[in-house]
């Protein structure tokens, strides 16, 4: 359901306690890295290269392959790649940044096996880049997830040299591309260009963000024995939310009835924006809700209705404004509703600030606040420390620009940790939504796989708003129904994108796809 992305300061630790604490030596790990990278080459190379099949013949048999080595950890995975490289039939050249004599520990003793069987090692320092003969596969272990900082000249130069090289060849980086952060997925500046990256025990969290998938290619992450209880000791603060979170949607009961599937209230709509509190009653009829109702100005309820016989309706006064008042009539009737969303076309003009302040001081539990309800509290933001925790917010970017009072840029440069300084002095659960949509609360930050152009339309996130109401008001606590609504919503993005590869898709189509995405789940 849920996938550990450490940082490059927890693997480092993952490593370093199996190692001291537990006694499995360095070296057999640096082995296992090395052996599982060769089956990730073996696996890739053998299918994108156009050679016969493996049982038929060898594809690395009499192929060039360069292996790039760096001072550190990664070099020492490339020096035992070249050992079984070697063993496989491939002509196999290590260039190595530092002196021989200058490597210590696992990588040395893996440096001194590849000399003993006589695999050839050049020191770089008197290669010229540039004359290189053009090799068939690339094996880019010059740098690791400890990288940080910007690339040195000499770095960037090999880094340029590998992409030059990898245009007619095939590349595969150890662990992540080198030149990409562990931490953030960005290049710094640059980075080496994989075709498939070979990442050890757990997908590091910058191999894991939107930003990385240009670099990384096919990203096979494989086990080289760290411990479970080392991995649960020390738990990383990030996780990947994965399919397996589709199992905890609430399984249907023969003998359900409507007032057990949960009752969602939407209060939204404000003139010219009738149709947001409609998505979101959509989705959340579409991911399994029972009732759905829409409280909104009594002057506006056919409209946001809009025909559609299964949305209900809670006119409140004649008018078609929101005033405090309003609220009045509004706190009455709260009691019947399992969970609320509050924001769709709500509107931002003086009065509804005014109403939703009157609605936070008195604010239910499982609520989600979602669009205008976020424009409006940011002009307040010293209320959201006192949000309870059954409270979901779900900005995207802008509106969490709004709260912090920075640039949409800058929250964007650094959403990950934005989203955990969030968590960490609110109650509240964060949807921080835009490509690889983040869910945070105090436990965690969890990091949706998906990147889908078809949810970028007018209305989905209202729609993301519902589904996730709609898990609430069936009982799910809300940072879990906040990570499988946004798992759900991109899913059904991702099935978008067949029947509308050029996009096109509605916002109403998501909602439509929600039981079909539900369906391809649970018969695959």
């Amino acid at each position: 359901m849920l996938l550990p992305l450490p940082t490059p300061v927890e693997m480092a630790t993952w490593d370093r306690e199996t190692i001291e604490t537990i006694g499995i030596p360095g070296v057999t790990l640096m082995e296992s890295a090395a052996r599982e990278a060769v089956a990730v080459l073996l696996e890739e190379y053998g299918e994108d290269n156009g050679s016969m099949p493996l049982a038929e013949c060898d594809p690395l048999a009499g192929r060039e392959i360069f292996c790039f080595a760096g001072s550190g950890n990664n070099g020492g995975d490339a020096f035992a790649m070249a050992r079984h490289l070697a063993d496989l039939g491939a002509d196999v050249t290590v260039f190595h940044t530092r002196p021989k004599k200058s490597y210590r520990g696992e990588a040395r003793a893996h440096l001194i096996l590849a000399h003993k069987l006589g695999i050839p090692l050049r020191h770089l320092d008197g290669v010229d880049l540039n004359g290189l003969p053009q090799p068939d596969i690339i094996i880019d272990g010059l740098l690791g997830t400890g990288f940080s900082g910007e690339l040195r000249p000499d770095a960037l130069a090999l880094v340029r040299t590998m992409n030059r090289l990898g245009r007619r060849a095939f590349v595969l980086s150890i662990d992540i591309p080198s030149g990409l952060s562990g931490l953030t997925g960005l290049p710094q500046p640059e980075a080496v260009v994989a075709d498939a990256t070979a990442t050890f025990q757990a997908a590091k969290l910058g191999l894991a963000l939107p930003g990385a998938a240009r670099f990384a290619g096919a990203v096979h992450v494989r086990s080289i024995g760290i411990p479970a209880r080392v991995m649960a000791d020390h738990p990383a603060r990030h996780q990947c939310i994965t399919s397996g979170i589709m199992r905890r949607i609430p399984a249907p009961d023969p003998a359900m009835h409507k007032g057990g599937a949960g009752h969602v209230l939407v209060v939204g709509g404000s003139p010219g924006l009738t149709g947001a509190p409609r998505l979101a009653a959509m989705g959340a009829l579409r991911s399994g809700a029972g009732l759905v109702t829409v409280a909104c100005p009594g002057g506006l309820a056919e409209s946001v209705r809009g025909g559609v016989a299964d949305i209900m309706t809670l006119p409140l006064g004649t008018g078609s404004q929101w005033s405090p008042e309003l609220m009045k009539i509004l706190l009455d009737q709260l009691d019947r509703f399992d969970a609320v969303v509050i924001g769709p076309g709500l509107g931002r003009d003086v009065k509804t600030v005014d109403f939703l302040k009157t609605f936070v001081a008195k604010c239910p539990s499982r609520t989600v606040l979602d669009a205008d309800a976020l424009f409006c509290l940011a002009r307040f933001p010293e209320a959201i420390p006192g949000l309870p925790d059954t409270t979901v917010l779900t900005p995207h970017p802008g509106e969490m620009a709004r709260f912090l009072d920075v640039s949409t840029e800058k929250i964007q440069a650094a959403r990950i940790d934005i989203a955990r300084s969030f968590a960490e002095t609110n109650r509240a659960v964060l949807v921080l939504k835009g490509a690889g949509t983040l869910v945070a609360d105090r436990e965690c930050v969890r990091l949706s796989p998906f990147s889908e152009p078809n949810l970028a339309v007018g209305g989905s996130g209202d729609v993301l708003s519902g589904i996730i109401a709609s898990l609430m008001a069936r009982g799910l606590p809300p940072a879990l129904a906040a990570s499988l609504g946004v798992y759900w919503h991109g899913m059904a993005g991702r099935l978008l994108g067949e029947d509308f590869p050029a996009r096109g898709n509605l916002a109403s189509e998501i909602a439509d796809m929600l039981p079909r995405a539900a369906k391809e789940f649970t018969t695959c």
